[in-house]
């Protein structure tokens, strides 16, 4: 997993626990915060298909 995948990750589950805890789950804070965890789930998922690594095998003929 790259540095950036993992990043984004991190900012996702943080995003996420203070999404859902009591005081802040109301109103735009709430919404907010759930548009943030979404938007670092979706570049957490690009960051892992750019970082795969794609083997090439200039022998084949």
């Amino acid at each position: 997993m790259s540095k950036s995948a993992l990043a984004f990750l991190l900012l996702a589950l943080t995003s996420l626990l203070v999404a859902i805890t009591p005081p802040l789950a109301t109103g735009a804070a709430g919404d907010f915060l759930g548009t943030a965890c979404a938007t670092f789930v979706l570049l957490f998922i690009l960051a892992l298909i750019r970082g795969r690594r794609i083997k090439f095998n200039p022998l084949l003929r």
